[in-house]
């Protein structure tokens, strides 16, 4: 059986290499012939697709049917949309390609594999709403107290620079290069200098 293992870890912090040694384990007893590995790093499983590249290579390869089953450490690295996760399996399901989670000990080639699988994708997302509950409230706790959330206010002297440097012709990622800071920030100056 060729098999496309997929794995992905939230933060740069971490590393998806026990994920990756648990399934190569599991297709060496199960005679699996492993085709890729994709890895996502530090990427969030609330993301879609289009922010995961490794995902999106592995979709690809079950396009063109480079596999026959792809494995996965947990259902939620997979996902943690369960509209994501229920299009995912109607296109592995519909080339043809079954579905191993490691974890859950699911399989997707039998029909209580599948249903196991929906209602794993129901908690998955249940547990992304619940952290991001948890956040907001962490937020909203620190409003509270006064503290101030996000970016410093730029001062008079970074945006004094960042129009010096303009002013020399430079763009607006040069320009962000050598001051040293974002991008935005220089918009920011740019756009208030033609208003």
């Amino acid at each position: 059986m060729k098999v496309g293992i997929y794995a992905r870890v939230s933060t740069d912090g971490q590393t998806p290499e026990n994920q990756v040694r648990e399934l190569v384990g599991v297709g060496q007893r199960l005679n699996w012939t492993v085709v890729e590995t994709f890895i996502d790093h530090g990427i969030s499983g609330a993301k879609g697709r289009d922010q995961r590249p490794a995902f999106d290579r592995l979709l690809r390869g079950v396009t063109r049917r480079d596999f026959d089953l792809v494995a996965a450490w947990s259902v939620d690295r997979l996902s943690r949309s369960l509209i994501d996760l229920m299009q995912f399996l109607q296109e592995i399901r519909g080339r043809g390609v079954g579905l191993y989670l490691h974890q859950q000990g699911l399989d997707t080639t039998t029909p209580a594999g599948r249903a196991m699988l929906q209602m794993l994708g129901v908690f998955a997302e249940f547990e992304r709403a619940l952290i991001q509950e948890r956040v907001r409230a962490g937020l909203a706790r620190a409003r509270s107290q006064g503290k101030r959330l996000g970016r410093p206010p730029m001062t008079d002297e970074l945006a004094g620079r960042i129009r010096r440097t303009l002013a020399q012709g430079n763009g607006i990622h040069k320009t962000a290069r050598l001051v040293g800071c974002g991008v935005g920030t220089v918009q920011k100056v740019k756009a208030a200098l033609q208003n």
